[in-house]
């Protein structure tokens, strides 16, 4: 057997596709984010303006943050000796699961190493452990939802998204007695679009089953204290999990749990992708801390980051920008072919110094394939007007149709 030739074959086809990735080699500039550095294609850096981060309030660059990585840095050193279990446990870990736990008015937090193994652990260890359990799970979830759910060997029900009466129909077919799991999130990232949150816990009280809420693309954002859509909407004590990270609008890195002690204590104790894993660094723990309490005080951040994505939204608009429906802070624009797309990004980079990543499929659907901008409260006026005479002119140049 032809081991190469089967690896080549594979990527071949993400370039005959156009859905190969292509990762930038950049540097972000401290303190003048959303400037950096780009440098791929050319001698040395060159200067862009990243428009994809998921560092959406840009706290990774806050100084009360930099300031607590860098005492913890001085004052502990830098890893954290091994998994919780053997030496990892520090007292910044404790301090900021308290925190989050708060944040979401819950009992108890439990900490990742990332939003995507707090997923993928979680549902895992809860299908096996339910007995015959059902996930009934949203058609756009997360890829880390889905591994969780297909880890649990358990029964997974698919319904459409955000689709309340498609969802009660699943749930009413399935038996009384049953162990069941809605697994769902409130901010969708490709769409922009958030879920129903109030009315799926009605739902889930109907029928007598638990509720799994991914807020990776919410907390920090929405609520008064940046708990995100369901304590914007007033329902966090209504979820029995609410999920979040670390590495989006609190800048930093991890992902967590929160819900009740029991619950939290089980998953703890049960899940492999916790108990074998080495714990976050102390370091990016007390930058996480400071960002959460910064951001529990602090709503400068959100308004501006709000008030960013409208005007970015108005401005592609006015301009006959595809920009697809968005509620949230997304701002997604339709190309609807994964080469174009590629080479509308590539154009941005190359010649005005854009930095936004394609999305395609498996990301999006077949024939959605989007820029996806998140304007954060450090992009001005200026470098939006920028970006879309920029945008204008590559929709020209490749004779793509713009609204009149």
């Amino acid at each position: 057997m032809d081991y190469n030739r089967i690896f080549r074959d594979a990527i071949d086809r993400l370039h005959a596709e156009g859905r190969y990735r292509v990762f930038i080699d950049i540097l972000r500039n401290r303190g003048n984010y959303p400037n950096a550095r780009c440098f791929a294609g050319h001698n040395g850096a060159r200067p862009i303006t990243v428009w994809c981060s998921n560092d959406y309030l840009g706290m990774g660059q806050h100084p009360d943050v930099i300031a607590a990585m860098e005492e913890t840095l001085h004052d502990v050193g830098a890893g954290s000796g091994g998994t919780r279990n053997i030496g990892g446990n520090t007292h910044y870990h404790l301090e900021l699961e308290n925190e989050l736990a708060e944040l979401h008015d819950k009992e108890a937090a439990l900490l990742f190493t990332s939003g995507y193994i707090s997923n993928e652990a979680t549902l895992s260890t809860l299908g096996k452990l339910l007995p015959g359990c059902i996930v009934f799970s949203d058609e756009l979830n997360h890829a880390s939802m889905i591994a969780g759910i297909r880890g649990a060997g358990c029964e997974k029900r698919v319904f459409r998204h955000n689709d309340l009466e498609h969802l009660e129909e699943l749930l009413a077919e399935a038996p009384r007695d049953a162990a069941k799991l809605i697994a769902f999130e409130s901010v969708y990232s490709m769409d922009g679009d958030i879920a129903p949150i109030a009315e799926i816990c009605d739902l889930a009280d109907k029928y007598n089953a638990l509720t799994y809420l991914d807020e990776v693309h919410a907390v920090g954002m929405y609520g008064d204290h940046g708990g995100g859509i369901s304590e914007r909407d007033g329902v966090a004590h209504r979820l029995t999990i609410i999920e979040g990270t670390l590495a989006k609008a609190f800048g930093i890195m991890g992902g967590y749990i929160a819900a009740s002690k029991t619950l939290t204590d089980v998953i703890r104790s049960y899940a492999p992708g916790f108990i074998f894993t080495t714990s976050l660094a102390p370091v990016l723990v007390a930058g996480a801390l400071a960002s959460v309490r910064h951001l529990k005080s602090s709503s400068v951040e959100r308004e501006g980051q709000q008030a960013a994505a409208e005007m970015l939204k108005t401005k592609m608009r006015g301009a006959g920008l595809p920009v697809m429906p968005s509620t949230t802070h997304i701002v997604p624009l339709l190309v609807g072919d994964p080469a174009k797309c590629k080479k509308i990004s590539d154009i941005l980079l190359i010649e005005y110094g854009v930095y936004v990543q394609p999305i395609n499929y498996p990301t999006v659907p077949r024939g959605t394939e989007r820029l996806r901008f998140t304007p954060g409260p450090n992009h001005s006026e200026a470098m939006m007007d920028d970006l879309v005479r920029a945008l204008v002119e590559i929709w020209d140049r490749l004779e793509m149709r713009i609204a009149a």
